[in-house]
């Protein structure tokens, strides 16, 4: 029952990681400018540019082609989208795993091996979206230091950064609780052979 519970928790948070990866990929806020003042406030993010005013109005412009776009920015795109693809499959995989679904349930070795590759999967997820939030936050930071940046042009982190990065570790948190859910197999030792009874003599044999 405690390997139930831990692998029902560690899915739960997989899955939750896996939605705000999704979150963190859709919101424009990666960086916001720091220059903007009170009346106007400039992001950035993966797929598009946006201004909202102090009235709250907000114009976004996406972005027009995706050559035109740094290679850096087509890379952590890549590995959001990936890291998307890999939760979804590690959704359905670890599903099929869960002690409390009844998909394979004539074979326990194969469905503890779903769950386990579920969370390794989920794992993998978290690790690209790790990679891609904190090497996007790295540009970021080394142009806001830069002294050769304008002021005009300096950003900082956006909150589609941190709840990246609190996605990806819940990926990784889950992704590991499902691989440590599985219950140690216990070594058995083949039964013990007992000694051949000697038959009887009946007295009938002959030399």
């Amino acid at each position: 029952m405690a390997s139930g519970g831990l692998q029902l928790l560690g899915f739960v948070l997989a899955f939750l990681g896996w939605i705000g990866i999704i979150i963190s990929t859709a919101m424009p806020q990666w960086k916001m400018a720091s220059y903007a003042g009170d009346h106007i406030a400039l992001y950035e993010g993966l797929w598009m540019s946006c201004a909202m005013q102090s009235t709250g109005q907000i114009q976004c412009k996406v972005y027009d082609s995706l050559l035109k776009l740094e290679s850096s920015l087509q890379a952590t795109r890549a590995l959001m989208v990936a890291a998307i693809l890999l939760g979804l499959v590690g959704v359905f995989v670890a599903v099929t795993g869960m002690k409390c679904m009844k998909c394979m349930e004539d074979d326990q070795v194969k469905k503890m091996r779903m769950a386990v590759f579920g969370g390794v999967i989920f794992i993998i997820s978290g690790l690209a979206a790790l990679v891609a939030t904190s090497w996007y936050g790295n540009r970021v930071a080394r142009a806001f230091y830069d002294p050769f940046t304008p002021v005009n042009t300096r950003f900082e982190f956006g909150s589609a950064l941190f709840i990246g990065w609190a996605a990806a570790s819940l990926a990784i948190l889950g992704g590991a609780f499902l691989c440590c859910s599985c219950p140690r197999r216990e070594t058995s030792y083949p039964p013990a052979r007992g000694y051949p009874k000697n038959a009887p003599s009946t007295g009938k044999d002959y030399v």
